[in-house]
């Protein structure tokens, strides 16, 4: 389990442009990372769209955000659009990253199995996790009140 203190586990996704992502590459910023279980489910999207409103904020506290979850590039770039977020979505499709956050469900809704937790962590300038919260029910959100005091007593 990711603990708080501890160096941010390191990897390299695909954006929904192709692009590779390697979250060492942010050194010097703060980072928020949301695993999210699947694009187009109702949970997900309120948290994401919740996020996307909310965007100014981050960008104010010198935080990029990045959406995960193990769909395809090619859902995840139709997802970004119907739904006009405004923050880079990142595709695990094979549970690299949602694997080394301990943020995997085994068995998932209906038989599907290796979803990514529902989770958030705050990785800050150094590379360091400053919170780190992994929910077990999906329906449930993290705490953006909790995710947002943290970002403020880095980058406040």
């Amino acid at each position: 389990m990711i603990q708080v203190g501890q160096q941010a586990p390191d990897f390299t996704l695909r954006d929904t442009e192709k692009n590779k992502v390697t979250l060492s590459e942010y050194k010097g910023k703060s980072v928020l990372l949301l695993f999210f279980p699947l694009a187009f489910t109702g949970t997900c999207t309120k948290e994401l769209c919740m996020t996307r409103d909310n965007l100014a904020a981050y960008n104010d506290l010198n935080t990029t955000v990045f959406g995960i979850s193990v769909d395809s590039l090619f859902s995840l770039d139709r997802y970004k659009q119907d739904q006009q977020l405004n923050f880079t979505l990142l595709s695990d499709f094979n549970k690299v990253a949602s694997k080394a956050y301990d943020s995997l469900y085994e068995h998932f809704y209906n038989d599907m199995d290796g979803v990514a937790k529902r989770s958030a962590f705050v990785i800050d300038a150094n590379g360091v996790v400053q919170y780190a919260e992994v929910l077990e029910n999906a329906s449930e959100i993290p705490n953006f009140d909790a995710i947002m005091a943290c970002l403020k007593g880095l980058n406040g």
